[in-house]
């Protein structure tokens, strides 16, 4: 399943994601559609079209990407579906914009749908298939690609990491919403650790 909502009949379709802190990674969500990631977004914080998609640039980014054309081809037919309600706000010296909120038959679906099975999803990684193939190429490119990706998941890492420390300086006090951001983004700790380390053992065993 691909996360382009495009590549989806809109009806009854099964779609997610969050905003804020709820920051997962990108092996996760991008088996995601964007409708559901903008249920759950205007969930938090109602918001023009422009707001959602620099909420994208700057959080839901870290994991699902989304053009901000996308965002308001969506929103367009979310609000054609009854998902959202809309508002004209007037803006001095500016051009009127679209506030929008998640209305009944919205939160009706996203009940439907966070009730709904989801299937675990198996991780399919380029880079694994590559290193499996190292012996048929160029070892040190290799090497060079997997430092690489080593550095990328520690810098995202780092980032995740200074997100907790700031926004949950004391995650056993937390509860509801705080509580549900706080775990999604344990989760993206823990995974952008297991790859870093795990490309820290491959670069080790590469070199001996």
């Amino acid at each position: 399943m691909r996360s382009d909502a495009t590549s989806v009949p809109f009806g009854r379709k099964n779609l997610v994601c969050t905003q804020l802190h709820t920051h997962l990674v990108a092996y996760i969500l991008r088996f995601v559609a964007l409708e559901h990631a903008l249920l759950v977004s205007l969930t938090e914080h109602s918001g023009s079209g422009y707001e959602l998609a620099r909420r994208f640039d700057k959080s839901i980014g870290f994991f699902q990407s989304a053009t901000h054309q996308q965002i308001y081809r969506v929103l367009k037919r979310m609000d054609e579906a009854g998902w959202v309600d809309a508002e004209v706000v007037a803006q001095d010296g500016r051009p009127d914009k679209k506030v929008y909120r998640v209305s009944a038959a919205g939160s009706a679906e996203l009940a439907r749908w966070i009730a709904e099975p989801t299937e675990p999803n198996h991780l399919r990684n380029e880079l694994a298939v590559k290193i499996r193939a190292a012996r048929h190429g160029d070892v040190a490119a290799l090497t060079a690609e997997v430092a690489r990706h080593r550095d990328g998941h520690a810098a995202r890492l780092e980032v995740y990491r200074m997100i907790e420390k700031r926004d949950f300086p004391a995650p056993d006090q937390l509860s509801g919403a705080a509580l549900h951001q706080y775990l999604v983004l344990r989760g993206g700790i823990r995974v952008e650790e297991g790859f870093a380390d795990w490309c820290q053992e491959v670069l080790d065993a590469l070199s001996r």
